[in-house]
């Protein structure tokens, strides 16, 4: 009689260290959904690379915040490029 070990692949106790990580499934969730509707207008789809500098200079928590405020948008697109616009967000001066 055969063992159950001759059955079973020989890494099957062996777990494969993984490569994701938080923020890199939130660049998923976004290029995802952008590419979505990118598509429909023709654009070319943005790369997890091209992702990753848009994203460079937000936090990884205010990433989760983005992530609430674009999927509550009518229109995830035209939400997300709104919020990481810095220009956007900026305070008028007041006055003396």
């Amino acid at each position: 009689m055969r063992s159950i070990a001759d059955f079973l692949p020989k890494d099957f106790g062996e777990k494969k260290p993984t490569t994701k990580t938080e923020r890199g499934e939130l660049m998923r969730f976004f290029v995802r959904h952008l590419n979505h509707a990118r598509a429909s207008d023709g654009i070319p789809k943005l790369t997890m690379g091209r992702m990753g500098k848009i994203l460079e200079g937000i936090p990884t928590h205010d990433l989760y915040y983005l992530k609430t405020v674009c999927s509550r948008a009518k229109n995830f697109s035209k939400k997300f490029w709104w919020e990481i616009d810095p220009e956007k967000h900026k305070q008028p001066d007041k006055p003396f």
